[in-house]
Formats: structure tokens, sequence, C-alpha cells
């Protein structure tokens, strides 16, 4: 399940492939490999495409050497050619993950694809930022040592999400912490939050958090003005829940000098992974197939018409008496605080729908992720939590106690199988709806992006992920397809850190230190407003309401009405309180739909013009002289082909295959006249692509042309040379 990778070839050893899929569909497809080529690498590329592809045939090979950057690599999968995903093996050859240092490398699980994909499609999104307060003196070279001694423990501190046709996520062997420093008064707290939000978080560097100190050291020796924290992090490599986990490691680090005693954590980021690997989602599919929100439940916005900012951030708390009474009434009916807020939350937004009669509402949950059977979970710093949708019947008829053993029960049978992503059940769902299994696309087709009743062409969807047990990561320019697998309206999070198995606090307090616990600042979800439950340093509830995407409107209403109900449902009785009884106490006539303006758009974007998918580059220089096609990858522009093509010195006639608008690429016929192409070429990340296009020229009958591959930084001159010898052998005269 993990490779290693080591760092890519100096400048102008740049690798191409020359793949040739054989004249006849059982011949073993031979790679001639030009430029360096080590067995560490063709193993971690073999064991990648075994991540992707868990039903393709493990292929024997031998590696033919003719010198220093010349080899031929065979290989036999036992199997017809078809079967073994060729082109992919190609792009990971031809694209090493960049770095100076070897670096182990698992795939993204699904929910982190998605959770990349909409961070990409909306930066500064999924950023989460805690902040707590240190009295006493702070050691600044213990306090780093002690991060360091983290990030040496924790891999996913030193995990970073790689580029390329298959992007991965690689843990680094070596990584120094993010610690930075900044005397007392030289700055701001508020100037210094901000600066950290415009400054955002990018999960493709290392290390997965940074922390920034405010006062300490020797300028705060002594002093009655405590130190300020501040911990960043992204959602894709963390949830909150291992955020907490990782102060307690880090205080018991400083407790200790400075080190952690041990070696690094198990389980870790790459034993999740291969849980979930092995996990048969046949059971979970069918859960979901049914379980997921029906097309007819409502998903309203709750916010409130207001003038103020895009995004707004309003909070409330309970203290510790009312919070205990309404524990031990959520108990006295089988449920939790959490479960008591679902309900009152699913109130609410029938409500803001406008309903009169029963109505299904929709809105998203955050689970932990952490009830699963992989022993030692509940400590396992990864993003386990995911956003999963949850629907129930409001029906102002009923009893309160009826809508919570509803919500109750939902929540119990969903986790079973919270491990799933948002997108699966999305997928699920819809393959349910439409009564047939869903389609396994090539995984490194790129295509404009429809999902939802949303296209987006402005962003190329990454490749999609087959099931549970075969994640895959997502690209640099995330697709809008993925990022609409998260739900839209609303999510509920109840927060809750690990159980302190120790008094951490008290053996700081020893040393005349004391802490405050760490509060979260509030992350931008994909969701339009989002309400975030926590316990506070006495017991009491503290409920935080952020709101995006509306420049005129506000959560505030909303969490009040929510801290309202919460006040007063301890003293109500629940089996013969109905729902139409707590309406009531909110108002004595229904709320007003919010606009459509405050919700996530679905309108389509327009469609630019098509084009025609095969654009001539270059003409032949002579009759049947025959065609060069180059396939269009993801992220290059139309002016590198055109490039490629002035550069170009043979006969041939050079031709550029374009992204059509349904997303694939057209198999090549005799566009404009010309022959069949001789060569298919591509840069890293169009392998997949441009086997395909050969598989469908072998199947009507003809030889399949060879594949041409290399790294998108391979000079122009040299991919050329490399392309006029090829076609030459291709058997065309000159």
């Amino acid at each position: 399940m993990t490779a290693h990778h080591t760092s890519p070839p100096p400048p102008g050893r740049d690798t191409t492939i020359v793949l040739d899929l054989g004249p006849a569909p059982h011949d073993d497809p031979a790679l001639e490999v030009h430029g360096p080529l080590d067995g560490d690498r063709l193993e971690a590329a073999l064991d990648q495409v075994a991540v992707h592809h868990p039903d393709a045939p493990a292929p024997p090979h031998r590696i033919d050497r003719h010198g220093p950057a010349r080899h031929t690599l065979r290989l036999s999968a036992g199997a017809p050619g078809a079967a073994f995903p060729w082109g992919l093996l190609a792009d990971l050859l031809t694209h090493p993950a960049a770095g100076a240092r070897a670096a182990r490398s698992v795939p993204p699980t699904t929910l982190q694809r998605e959770l990349l994909a909409d961070a990409d499609a909306h930066p500064g999104r999924h950023v989460e930022r805690l902040i707590w307060a240190w009295h006493g003196r702070l050691d600044l070279d213990r306090f780093r040592a002690s991060w360091q001694s983290v990030v040496d423990r924790e891999s996913v501190l030193r995990a970073a999400f790689g580029d390329g046709p298959e992007p991965l996520l690689l843990l680094h062997d070596d990584v120094d912490a993010d610690v930075l420093w900044l005397p007392q008064g030289t700055v701001g707290w508020p100037d210094l939050v901000e600066h950290d939000l415009r400054r955002g978080l990018d999960p493709r560097l290392p290390p997965g958090l940074r922390v920034t100190v405010l006062g300490g050291g020797s300028a705060g020796r002594g002093g009655d003005t405590p130190s300020r924290v501040l911990l960043t992090y992204h959602h894709a490599l963390l949830d909150d829940f291992s955020a907490r986990l990782l102060v307690r490691e880090f205080y018991r680090a400083y407790l200790a000098g400075g080190r952690l005693p041990g070696g690094e954590r198990r389980p870790d980021i790459r034993d999740y992974v291969r849980w979930l690997h092995r996990q048969d989602t046949a059971p979970a599919r069918d859960y979901w197939s049914h379980a997921a929100p029906r097309a007819d439940a409502v998903s309203p916005v709750p916010l409130t018409a207001a003038p103020g900012p895009t995004t707004g951030r309003t909070e409330v708390r309970l203290d510790a008496a009312l919070t205990e009474r309404l524990t031990a009434w959520a108990a006295h009916w089988g449920s939790t605080e959490s479960g008591v807020l679902q309900t009152l939350w699913a109130v609410l937004l029938y409500r803001a729908s406008g309903a009169k009669g029963p109505a299904r509402v929709r809105f998203g949950v955050a689970v932990p992720g952490r009830g699963i059977t992989l022993e030692g979970a509940e400590r396992l710093p990864a993003p386990l939590r995911s956003p999963l949708p949850l629907s129930v019947e409001v029906d102002p008829r009923s009893t309160v106690a009826t809508l919570l053993t509803e919500v109750r029960d939902r929540i119990l049978d969903m986790t079973a199988y919270e491990w799933v992503s948002p997108g699966q059940i999305r997928d699920w769902a819809e393959s349910s709806v439409a009564g047939s299994s869903p389609p396994v696309p090539s995984p490194s087709v790129s295509s404009p992006s429809v999902s939802s009743g949303t296209v987006s062409p402005a962003a190329e969807s990454p490749p999609p992920v087959p099931s549970a047990s075969a994640p895959t990561a997502s690209t640099p320019a995330a697709s809008a397809a993925s990022a609409a697998a998260l739900p839209d309206g609303s999510l509920l999070v109840f927060e809750g850190g690990p159980r302190n198995v120790d008094d951490l606090t008290a053996e700081l307090a020893a040393q005349g230190v004391r802490v405050g616990r760490p509060e979260p600042l509030g992350a931008r979800t994909a969701f339009p407003v989002t309400l975030v439950t926590r316990r506070d340093d006495d017991g009491g509830l503290v409920l935080t309401a952020s709101h995006d995407r509306s420049p005129y409107a506000d959560a505030t209403k909303a969490l009040t009405d929510s801290a309202s109900l919460l006040t007063e449902v301890p003293y109500l009785a629940a089996d013969s309180t109905t729902v139409a009884d707590l309406l009531r106490l909110l108002s004595t006539a229904p709320a007003a739909p919010v606009p459509a303006a405050a919700g996530p758009s679905h309108a389509p974007v327009p469609e630019a013009p098509a084009e025609a998918p095969l654009a001539p580059l270059r003409p032949a220089t002579g009759p049947g002289a025959g065609t060069v096609c180059l396939v269009q990858t993801h992220g290059l522009p139309r002016a590198r082909y055109e490039r490629l093509a002035e550069t170009y010195r043979g006969p041939e006639s050079v031709v550029l295959l374009r992204t059509t608008a349904g997303g694939g690429h057209a198999a090549p016929g005799p566009p404009h006249d010309t022959d069949p192409p001789l060569v298919l070429a591509a840069f890293s990340g169009g392998g997949t692509a441009a086997c395909e296009i050969a598989r469908r020229i072998a199947t009507d009958g003809g030889r399949p042309p060879l594949v041409v591959l290399t790294g998108a930084t391979t000079d122009d001159a040299a991919f050329a040379r490399t392309l006029e010898s090829v076609a030459a052998r291709a058997g065309h005269p000159r």
C-alpha cells in the first residue's frame, strides 16, 4: 500500500516512455524507457497502479537495460492487454514526485480528495485555527523542540499532497516543525489572526500544521501578560479531534523536556488507508442508497437578510447549570445534547422552508469517524471526521419525542458506515435512483464537471474513485464535481475532544504553567451555514454559527433561535409536546423562506462555444506521410503544443486532440483527410487517455499506434526528435 518515491532526475534527464501495445490484443505490451529508471521507482509506480486498480492483474516484469538511460520494460499480465492500465503506469513513471528527499506515499482517502478539491476551487476553505492562552514562563527552545518531537512522531504532520496524474499523499521522512515566535508588543493579536487568515495553509507543503506564538521567551519572563498560541491546520489532513490530540502530545513533550519517548506512532494514516482498502462497500452502498436524502427533502439556508460582509461568525453560550439540565432531559428520552440540537435544527429548517404540512428536511451532520474497527482509531491523528447527510420528516402534529427518536435512530444507523465520503453517498444514491450500477470511468481522463445540476468548465475533474476500496487523489485544479460531492445547506458539528487519560494541566501547573482550553476560530466549509457546538471550561455549551456565500445575510437569528429552544425544551414534556408547540414558542407566524441568493447556486454556467476536438497544428510535407496526434493534458496551454509542432521536423502532420464538451477524448479517425495516427503523444497525465484511444483504433481492426509519453518539463526539441524517430519506426515512408 505504501511506496518510496525518489527525487526527480536532474535537468536534461527527463523520462520519456514509448509504449507499444502490440499488433494483437493478447500481445504483452512493452515500454521503452528513455531516461533514468530504478527499481524502487518502478515498484512504487506498480504499487500505486494496484491501489487504484485493485482488480487489475499484478504483472511480472523484466527490465532489459541497454545503457544508463535506455531500458525496455516488458510486462506480462497473464490476461489481455486491455486488463492492465498501462497508460497510468506510464503516467506515474514520467511524473515522479517532487522533492529532494525520499518520501513514502499512500493514496488519499475519498474524503480527503473531496475536501482538497473543494479547497482548490474555493481558496481559504477548510483551514481551521485553535487559539489558547499560556500563563507563566514559556521556554521557546523547549517549545520548538516539543513541536518538532510531535512532527517526528506523527507521520500525518510530515504529509503533503503531491501533484501529478494520480497525486498521492507523500509522507516525508524529515520535516521541520513550523513554529513562529513574535515578541509581545510587535503586533496586535487581532492583526496577527487576520494575517494568518489571509496567509492560509497549503496542504501540498509539509508540515501539516503551523504554530504561531505571541509573547513568551525572555521578554515575557516575570510578566503578567499571558502568551497567546495560534495553531493552524487543514481539514484535508487533520480533523478537530486530531488537532486536540496533537496539543496534548505537545504538552507531554514539553513536560518531558522537549522530547516524546518512543518512536513513530502506529497506527497512522497509512494504516487507516489500508483499513479503508479492506472494507466491503456493498453493505455501505446498500444502506446509503436508501438512507441518503430523497429528492423531495428540502435544505433551506436559515439566514436572515442583513447588510454585512460575505462571511460572519456569531456565538452564544449556555451556562453549566442549563447544560446539565439539558443533558439529563436528553438522557431521559434516550438522546444526547447533540441529538437534541439536531432535532431542533430540523424544526428550524422546517420553519425556514415555509411548509404547512409534513415535510422532509435535510442537513449535514459531522460524524467523528472513530467508531471503526481499526484498533487505536480513537487516538489516531487523521482526517476521519466526515460531513454526512441526514434527512428526517418533520410533522407539526407529531410529538417532539417521536422526532427525537427518529433523529437518534438515523444517527445510530449511519455510525456503522461513517467512514464513507459524501461523494460516495451521492453516487450511490444517484445510482439507486437510476436503477443501475455506477459506471467505472477511466481514471485519468479529465472532463468538465457536471454534478447536481451544476456545470463548471473552469475546473476539471480529478480522477474519479471507483470505490472506497480504491481511494484516489485530487489534482491541484480541483473539480467542481468533487467539490459538489459535499452536501449543501447547513452543517452541524458537535465537538468532542479526546478523553483525558492523564491530568496534564496539573503537571503543567506544577511547573508554573497554566493553559486555557484551545478554542476554534471556525473554518469556512462547503456549507453556507456551519453550526459548531462545544463545551467550555466550566461545562457549559458554546454554540458558534458561521455563514458564508451571502453578502446580505447572517446566521444570528438561527443561532439565537437554537439557543432559545435549547433553553426551553428541558422544561417540556416531550411525549405530549408537539412540533407545532415548538414553532409557537419561536413565533406565531412562520418565517419566510430564505431567498435563493442566500444559498448555493445550482444554475448551470453557460458553456463556451464548442470547438472541434481535432485541431491541425502542422500540415504533412507530402502525401501519405501519416499523422502525429498530440493528446491534450490538463493544465498545459495550447501554446505548448503549438511550439512542439513548430519544432517537429518529420514529414507527418501534427494535430491536437482537445477535450470534448462531454469530457472525453474523441477517438481520432481520419480527420481533415489525414490518415489515422502513427503516434499518439502526450505529456504526463495523458497516458491513460492516449492508451484508450489506441485501443479503440485496434478494436476497429487497425494496429494500435505507438504511444509516447514524457514529463511536462521535457525540452520541446528533445521531445520532437523522439517523436520523429518513433514515427519513422512505425513504418511509414519518409
